[in-house]
């Protein structure tokens, strides 16, 4: 037996869109491009939806848009993939990490708060950093594993500060979140300044590469448009650059993809819910594994399905356990700080952040995609608990 940890769910719904582009004159740039982002917008209730060329691409567009550059000092998170911080490090902005809930293994709301009022002083409408004379520009959290973030405790502390909210929801497309403030249910990242998704093969939705920028902003979504074409402004000579840009631009047969995917929503947001509650289901009395839950205000569609062993088992001996037996698993995630780049700078050490370096320690993201089987899922479930009864134990 052979089970990869993801594979993208694919039908002749996507290939009949990819194939209508290749009977079209664009690859670029094209109507099936503004198909997608029109269809993005729809869904997550947002005025502007530009499609990028990743998520990362989405997350350095808007951090730009948002003041994050040079200089600057943003609130973030630990526990996340490293694109979080790398594209504030691009702009020469310093990410200032705080420790996660030990639940959702998101940024704390509470904890963000008490540690700017300690920390930083109002200064001309600015919040100043104390020690380093840094202004705040921002607060970016991280929908960990598609587990939506307080969105109405974090919209209310970057009003409060004069702050922007960038919600970093690459791992949460189809996750919902309930506003006390709205009286709804809403979208991941409905509530901030600006949000962005993402959509590698492993991803709720796939557009093989490939993120959306989603934003009310007019202003934010111009400069998003133009800067992920080289600086064009819209309707300008193709040869005329207004600023600095980038080559961010989703071609259009991932925006095909993206079409096909959408289109199959409800049936790829289903079968992933039904992989959770078979894996629900044969867990469940591990007493040696935490499940992932979506907390009550949540519904989570999730990214991934990573559980977190007791200390008293060998997570990595587990993983090789599972390995040796065709079943692929995967440490999820390796804290930022303790990266060797991040490490190389000096700026945090190990045991800084003990909740997040404790989850890091424990967790252990299985197969998890739309094609497992109940066959499948069983026998990940009964190789998993021979891993923690053979000695996979410290």
């Amino acid at each position: 037996m052979s089970v990869p940890l993801s594979r993208p769910d694919i039908s002749d719904v996507e290939v009949q869109e990819v194939l209508s582009v290749l009977r079209t004159p664009f690859l670029s740039l094209g109507p099936k491009l503004e198909e997608f982002e029109a269809m993005m917008a729809a869904y997550l209730g947002r005025r502007h939806a530009i499609a990028v060329s990743s998520g990362t691409a989405g997350l350095h567009l808007a951090g730009r848009a948002l003041g994050f550059t040079e200089g600057v000092e943003v609130i973030t998170t630990p526990f996340t993939f490293a694109a979080t911080s790398n594209i504030l490090f691009m702009e020469r902005a310093h990410p200032v990490l705080l420790d996660v809930d030990p639940v959702t293994l998101n940024l704390d709301p509470e904890r963000v708060s008490t540690f700017i009022e300690r920390e930083y002083r109002p200064v001309s409408g600015q919040m100043i950093r104390r020690s380093t004379g840094r202004p705040l520009a921002g607060i970016l959290p991280v929908d960990v594993y598609g587990h939506p973030v307080k969105m109405d405790e974090f919209r209310a502390l970057a009003n409060r500060y004069g702050v922007k909210f960038l919600d970093d929801t690459a791992e949460a497309f189809g996750s919902e979140y309930y506003s006390t403030v709205r009286g709804q249910w809403l979208k991941a990242g409905a509530l901030a300044d600006v949000a962005i998704f993402a959509f590698y093969p492993n991803k709720q939705i796939t557009t093989g590469e490939g993120g959306m920028i989603v934003t009310d902003n007019d202003e934010v979504a111009a400069y998003c448009r133009s800067a992920r074409n080289q600086g064009r402004a819209a309707g300008a000579d193709w040869l005329r650059h207004d600023m600095l840009g980038y080559n961010y631009r989703m071609d259009e047969l991932s925006a095909a993809l993206g079409v096909g995917q959408m289109k199959r929503l409800d049936t790829l947001v289903a079968r992933r819910a039904q992989v959770v509650a078979l894996y629900e289901e044969l867990l469940q009395d591990v007493a040696e594994l935490m499940l992932p839950a979506a907390q009550s205000w949540a519904r989570v569609n999730w990214f991934v399905y990573v559980v977190r062993v007791a200390a008293s088992v060998d997570r990595d001996g587990l993983i090789h356990f599972l390995g040796s037996r065709g079943i692929a698993s995967r440490a999820y995630f390796p804290v930022l700080h303790l990266q060797p780049y991040f490490q190389k700078l000096g700026l945090y050490q190990p045991g800084a952040f003990p909740v997040a370096e404790d989850a890091s320690r424990r967790a252990v993201a299985l197969p998890f995609f739309n094609g497992l089987q109940m066959d499948d899922i069983a026998t990940i479930a009964k190789t998993l608990k021979e891993g923690i009864k053979a000695g996979a134990a410290v």
